[in-house]
């Protein structure tokens, strides 16, 4: 089977940050790129989750 969720999502945003040394995202915290996209639901309860995007930021910006 797939990975679960609680491992697909770290999998996806912060361990590839921190592989490729981009110390400035990968995490939500003050100073750092703000890449982020808000989703409708919860991931971790239901992956479909992450296709329901409500709004997305790049650089801190709303893009969506």
């Amino acid at each position: 089977a797939g990975l679960s969720a609680i491992v697909a999502l770290p999998a996806a945003t912060s361990l590839p940050a921190k592989h490729f040394g981009l110390i400035d995202r990968g995490v939500i915290a003050a100073g750092l790129r703000a890449d982020l996209f808000l989703i409708e639901g919860d991931p971790t309860e239901d992956m479909e989750a992450s296709r329901r995007i409500k709004k997305v930021w790049s650089g801190g910006v709303e893009v969506q």
